[in-house]
């Protein structure tokens, strides 16, 4: 009898397990890739819908697109990258941080509370081992130099040296519900100059020592930093960074062999200043094969994609695999690319850092085999701080009372099941000009503010466009002082107070 129990608990035992081991085969992997400074026209498969002229091509991309579904009214929360990557990892616009124009430092207090849904927590949260690749960008603690009991804060108008860089104390991604970190704290373009792995510096080179890189050192392998000089490791080289990601990303999917599926947040350094191409990655030459270095990294940026195609594919686990690919904020404006006949932001006005639709319209694409049929193009405005939602609806998760608040789910669009409107209106910001920005049916009011708590004060009306008409907002289409759209203007903006002033929540999950 005894013997028989134990086989029947045994038996049930190795049922439970099957069940569970079957379960998290079934869910879908989950990739996130973040580019930086990446616009529509930078993506050969968008630029497409308005131009034959193809500069540069980006093959992986525009393949992930074709197969799944590409958004072509997708939208940055802001204009410039650390307030997107705030509302993109929370769900939250970016109004909601207490610095909602940005933590531009890695030795800043992060916007990211310890109570706050993160894009980490909520996979975690459904099971998953979450990983953390590349530029972080949301501030962090470290210690002051010499001294463990004191957070370095200091100021950002000369060098900061009095800190200790050998480790992340708290506010990257490990204390914010990722496993794994792979982490460049300020991308390649500011300081610490330096690499961590689970929030500790990893050395370069086994020779490495932490020192204080200049612009003299830098000069020595054609580097012209884009911020401050700082401390960092002295084998630090921006040519190398974009391969050193893309592998180790390439390692974590190689050597994953638990039963539970992985969420990697993949934030590429491609294609921030300094533009510092490699001179091959994946057996493909990238510096000088195209008009412009800034172009070379556009391509960087789709070789790192070919190569995480690739190890999906390898694993086996490429169909059952969901990748959502887009951007921080619009494209860059550079004079020699535009020289070379490519245009970063496509048919659309302005870019990065500014409040017209090329500083915040960006490509978003999603593809998953099993599930995503092929061949869509959707026109339905969304936002890249949507993803909290989709993800929270992809692993049957409630997302808590003040928590993801302007995140909608988009999985119903994905899955070609439902005809939704994820926002009745979208909200966006631009940078340092500190506009803002409501959208609704094509219509677009563009408002100057002075300070985010009193935005109702000293206020300017800049733009009002009808992107159905002029997508390119022609200024000769301004409406903002014609007396005839007295009554849009005035509903756009009392729509965008009532809800600033209320708090409420905007995302549909």
């Amino acid at each position: 009898m005894n013997i028989l129990k134990k086989r029947n608990t045994l038996s049930l035992l190795f049922l439970l397990v099957n069940i569970f081991f079957n379960y998290s085969q079934e869910r879908p992997n989950v990739v996130v890739v973040l580019a930086d400074d990446i616009g529509v026209g930078d993506i050969s498969q968008y630029r497409r819908l308005h131009t034959d002229k193809i500069v540069v091509t980006t093959p992986t991309i525009d393949k992930l697109a074709q197969q799944g579904i590409m958004f072509t009214d997708a939208h940055s929360p802001a204009a410039l990258c650390a307030p997107s990557r705030y509302a993109i990892m929370t769900g939250n616009h970016c109004y909601r941080s207490d610095y909602p124009r940005g933590v531009w430092g890695a030795y800043e207090k992060s916007p990211i509370k310890s109570d706050q849904l993160t894009l980490g927590k909520l996979m975690q949260n459904a099971g998953y081992e979450t990983a953390f690749f590349g530029k972080w960008h949301l501030g962090g603690d470290f210690h002051k130099k010499n001294d463990t009991t004191s957070i370095y804060r200091g100021p950002r108008h000369k060098p900061e040296l009095d800190v200790d860089i050998t480790k992340i104390v708290n506010g990257g991604p490990q204390s914010n519900g990722f496993d794994y970190s792979f982490t460049y704290p300020s991308g390649i373009q500011d300081v610490p100059y330096a690499v961590y792995e689970n929030g500790r510096i990893m050395q370069l080179n086994k020779k490495s020592k932490i020192t204080f890189i200049t612009q003299g050192k830098m000069d020595k392998i054609n580097v012209k930093l884009d911020k401050m000089e700082g401390l960092g490791d002295s084998y630090w080289d921006p040519h190398d960074m974009g391969p050193l990601l893309a592998h180790k990303a390439i390692n974590y999917i190689k050597n994953h062999k638990t039963n539970k599926p992985f969420f990697m947040y993949y934030s590429t350094q491609a294609v921030h200043l300094p533009h510092t191409p490699p001179k091959k990655l994946n057996g493909k030459k990238i510096a000088n094969t195209t008009p412009t270095k800034h172009l070379d990294m556009v391509k960087e940026l789709d070789v790192q994609m070919e190569m995480l195609v690739k190890i999906l594919k390898e694993k086996g686990i490429y169909n059952n695999t969901l990748v959502i690919i887009t951007s921080d904020n619009g494209g860059l404006a550079r004079k020699e690319t535009l020289s070379a006949g490519h245009n970063s932001n496509d048919i659309y006005r302005g870019g990065k850092n500014q409040p017209y639709e090329g500083g915040h319209r960006v490509p978003f694409i999603a593809h998953w085999p099993d599930r995503i049929q092929p061949g869509q193009i959707s026109k339905t405005p969304v936002l890249g701080l949507d993803i909290m939602a989709t993800l929270a609806a992809l692993t049957h998760q409630n997302i808590g009372e003040n928590q993801a608040m302007d995140s909608s789910n988009l999985l119903p669009i994905f899955l070609d099941k439902d005809t939704i409107k994820p926002h009745p209106f979208l909200i966006t910001q631009s940078g340092t000009g500190k506009e803002i920005m409501i959208t609704e049916d094509g219509w677009k009011l563009i408002v100057k503010i002075d300070k985010e708590d009193s935005f109702m004060e000293n206020q300017k009306l800049i733009a009002l466009f009808n992107l159905n008409e002029n997508p390119s907002e022609i200024e000769e289409q301004n409406f903002i002082n014609d007396p005839t759209y007295q009554n849009k203007v005035n509903y756009l903006l009392n729509t965008y107070t009532k809800i600033r002033r209320s708090k409420e929540s905007t995302g549909i999950k």
